[in-house]
């Protein structure tokens, strides 16, 4: 629905008239309404009049609304509405004619609620005669023109009007290559020049104008012709006449058209007149290119050389040699020249030519045209097909030979190999040599192995080094040098295992041209020399003893381990004291406790050892070259276990270096305690396992022994409170907080708002309280004890540690105290409201809503009875 329109109401609109047009078109009159009540699909009734009397033409919406004049036309189609929406039509009337002139009026049917705003609106139609008439320079149709590439023609089209009104007319040059017109240049009815799609820089440069002369005559010209200028051309008027609306309206349009353009293309062909051939090192060559066209008058030819690796013909890294452009001016170049030796010969020739010069020679021809402002337009470019040439060059003639000054006759041995130029023949002064090390990895089998590059020399005996011995020779390992001219070495400072192998040279010879670039020309490969020793497989052997056979806790442990070794040379060797404990033991996780370790500079190193009360108590010296003693002061049960020695043989290595040879394993020592002491039992007790929030949990951890009695000062615990917040004890325990022997209490950090307390109330009890206990607060609880007993010599000795059973302790809610507050103040609030409600609706009733009630005075009747009836 169409909003209403409140202050203007319904409009009918139609252009403002005169509306001019011309006998024979075709016109087209558009109407729309707006601000109207209704559907929105609008219905339209159109009418004419030539004086005062209107007479009915069509309608959108009554087929019976034509007169009679008007039905012929109308059914044939003459005259028609042409809907273009909802709100707008357009009334066509084709081939109209003078008796159509006069005034036509668009009205629209009510749909509105209240009739506001205009319901029709009346333009007036002026109809006059044909005055334009266009036609060719000749009075002829059209005209063939043949041209070539580069030329330029001009084609001329005369118009003119005798109509009665002011018009301008507006000429079109336009060109058709296939199925549609298109525009070239045109010059408006407002005397502007229009360039069409694609010809904006060709107008720009001149070469497209549009020029008018006597006689309404409109001349194109074009220059500098290629094969988009072939065409038929037609020359297109429109006739245009301002309207009432101070906007130009075109009334009439009509063609003719003048000529139709062949472009033929200029034919060029290149040749170079010789064949692939092959040219010796230091001689000239010598390039024809011939060229041929079927061009006439006057033209100039560009010549240019090109040089590829490739035979690429699209040149695309291809260097420019020479070049003569159509003026015949040539590039400079000092061994290059290029001369023209007839019309149509152009000779290229290269002096002292070397083998960088092998290749791809291609020779590149235009044409060029001259123009009427006296430049000169390409017209036709080709390129000849490519001539390959190689450069024999004058190679020297050597042999190469590669000998081991020194081999290695053991591990670490020095190794160096000499390759040596010999027999060397026909080499110039420009000839320099460089040098390539390979190595081949040594395999009985018959696998194919690739060889690794060591390092490599260029022309200027730059050495570059491979993957394989960078690092080496980086640190000194490796030394590449060049000891005569005609001698290179390779000297490995300390032959490894990964040094076996064979190993040869490649001799390089590399010539100098006249650039001053150094090529490389030939490559000799030497015989492989073999790098090899006789080896023997490393032998150590590992003897632990140990000093006292029987002691007692307290009393210092003591072993030796004695080494012996075979085929090492000048072994070192490096000493590591392991212990395996017990699996109570929880100090190492895997059983195995690195203890104290000496290495093969005799250089001592704590490793896992990590009671602070004995420091010092573990020492391992060496006794002799192949002798290690370890002690341990004052042994506690928890040292019980099997104690090895792990030796690692060391042989001396490249740069000072010691290498790693071979590792040995002693038999195990034993410390085994054999006590008849107490046995400690420990248990945890709760009087309580299930705490509302806020109350206090009391978790009591009690010690129990068996067996021997011990007086309570001969024996001391570290007690040490854990806790699991699972049901199932599947995650890490917490540790909550501990007390030593010593008795300093030590909490771990909490998150919440419970504290706790931890306390020794018994030698053998000791009691962990959580105050105000929280939900986080749930779980599994245990605790750990460490007991330490006085020997009969004064000294404490640590028992293994003990895990007591976790109690699972509950934290719930107290719901009563949690709802009591929260229920006090509900219903003290619901009383408060119920009170001041009554309050409200008496006080209501009594001032605000009282009336009086005068009771209707009621007729009173007896009734009648039946027998009165």
């Amino acid at each position: 629905m169409k909003g209403s329109a409140f202050c203007r109401g319904r409009i009918v609109r139609v252009p403002k008239g005169p509306l001019i047009r011309v006998v024979g078109t075709e016109v087209v009159i558009p109407c729309s309404v707006s601000d109207y009540d209704g559907p929105s699909e609008q219905n339209f009734d159109w009418e004419f009049s030539r004086a005062t009397d209107f007479l009915r033409i069509v309608s959108t919406w009554d087929s019976t609304f034509t007169s009679e004049e008007y039905q012929k036309r109308v059914g044939h189609g003459d005259i028609k509405l042409r809907r273009s929406s909802n709100d707008a039509v357009e009334l066509v009337i084709r081939n109209i004619q003078p008796t159509d002139q006069g005034i036509y009026k668009c009205s629209t049917p009510s749909t509105d609620a209240t009739v506001q705003g205009n319901y029709d609106a009346e333009v007036q139609v002026k109809v006059i005669s044909d005055g334009l008439s266009v036609s060719g320079s000749k009075a002829r149709s059209s005209t063939s023109l043949k041209l070539s590439e580069g030329d330029s023609f001009k084609l001329r089209c005369s118009a003119i009007t005798t109509s009665p009104e002011h018009t301008h007319l507006h000429v079109t040059w336009q060109i058709k290559s296939g199925l549609s017109w298109q525009d070239i240049l045109s010059l408006t009815h407002e005397g502007k020049f229009r360039p069409g799609l694609g010809y904006e820089e060709r107008y720009r440069n001149g070469d497209i104008r549009l020029d008018t002369g006597a006689n309404d005559t409109y001349q194109l010209s074009v220059s500098q012709a290629s094969s988009v200028d072939g065409g038929v051309y037609r020359c297109l008027v429109s006739e245009w006449v301002r309207g009432a609306d101070s906007l130009w309206q075109k009334i009439q349009e009509k063609s003719v058209e003048i000529a139709s353009v062949e472009i033929q293309r200029t034919a060029l062909d290149v040749l170079i007149s010789t064949s692939n051939l092959s040219v010796t090192e230091r001689d000239s060559l010598d390039l024809t290119c011939n060229i041929t066209t079927d061009r006439s008058g006057i033209f100039q030819a560009e010549v240019t050389w090109y040089f590829s690796e490739t035979p690429d013909d699209t040149l695309s890294d291809a260097q420019v040699l020479l070049s003569m452009d159509h003026d015949s001016v040539v590039s400079d170049s000092t061994l290059i020249s290029l001369s023209h030796v007839d019309r149509n010969s152009y000779r290229l020739l290269v002096r002292d030519v070397d083998v960088e010069d092998s290749g791809y020679y291609f020779c590149q021809a235009a044409v060029w045209v001259p123009l009427h402002n006296g430049s000169w337009h390409k017209v036709v470019e080709r390129t000849s097909a490519p001539v390959s040439v190689v450069v024999t060059a004058l190679d020297p003639d050597y042999e190469v030979f590669l000998n081991a000054s020194k081999t290695p006759k053991f591990s670490d041995d020095p190794t160096e190999l000499e390759c040596r130029i010999t027999n060397v023949q026909d080499t110039e002064a420009d000839i320099r040599f460089s040098v390539s090390w390979y190595y081949r990895q040594h395999l009985l089998s018959d696998d194919v192995v690739v060889e690794k590059l060591l390092a490599t020399m260029d022309a200027d005996w730059t050495l570059l080094l491979g993957d394989r011995s960078r690092e080496r020779t980086q640190n000194g390992e490796i030394i590449f040098s060049k000891k005569a001219v005609d001698t290179f070495s390779l000297r490995i400072q300390w032959t490894s295992e990964n040094d076996r192998g064979d190993y040869f040279c490649v001799i390089s010879a590399w010539s100098r041209h006249r650039n001053n670039n150094w090529v490389k020309i030939k490559d000799v490969t030497s015989a492989s020399v073999p790098i090899l020793w006789a080896t023997q497989d490393y032998t150590l052997t590992v003897e632990a003893v140990k000093l006292k056979p029987f002691f007692v806790a307290g009393h210092t442990f003591e072993m030796t381990c004695k080494v012996s070794s075979k085929n090492i040379k000048t072994p070192r060797y490096s000493v590591l004291i392991t212990a395996e404990k017990p699996l109570t033991d929880q100090s190492s996780p895997n059983g195995t406790t690195r203890i104290i370790s000496l290495n093969q500079d005799s250089v001592v190193r704590l490793e896992d050892w990590t009671d602070q009360t004995r420091v010092d108590g573990v020492v391992l010296e060496k006794v002799q070259e192949n002798e290690f003693r370890y002690r341990m002061y004052q042994t506690q049960i928890s040292d019980a276990g099997l104690y090895r020695c792990v030796v690692t043989a060391w042989s001396p290595g490249g740069g000072g270096m010691w290498r790693e040879a071979v590792n040995g394993l002693s038999n195990p020592i034993q410390i085994d305690f054999q006590t008849s002491g107490p046995v400690f039992n420990v248990s945890v007790h709760s009087d309580n396992l299930t705490i509302y929030q806020g109350e206090l949990a009391d978790l009591l951890c009690i010690i129990t022994t068996d067996g021997m009695t011990l007086e309570p000062d001969d024996m001391s615990f570290d007690v040490s409170w854990f806790a699991v917040r699972s049901f199932a004890l599947d995650r890490e325990p917490v540790l909550l907080a501990s007390v030593d022997r010593r008795g300093i209490v030590t909490q771990s950090r909490r998150n919440g708002s419970s504290d706790l307390s931890l306390e020794r109330i018994s030698p053998l009890e000791f009691r962990l309280r959580i105050h105000g206990c929280e939900d986080h607060d749930f779980g599994n609880h245990y605790c750990v004890v460490t007991p330490w007993v006085r020997s009969a010599t004064g000294v404490w000795q640590r028992e293994p540690d003990i895990k007591a059973k976790p109690i699972f302790l509950s934290v719930k809610m107290d719901v009563l105290n949690a709802f009591k507050y929260p229920l006090l103040i509900g219903i003290g609030l619901a009383t408060v409201i119920g009170l001041l409600s009554c309050l409200i609706g008496y006080c209501s009733s009594r001032w605000c809503c009282k009336k009086e009630v005068q009771e209707t005075r009621r007729e009173r009747r007896r009734l009648m009875s039946m027998e009165m009836d």
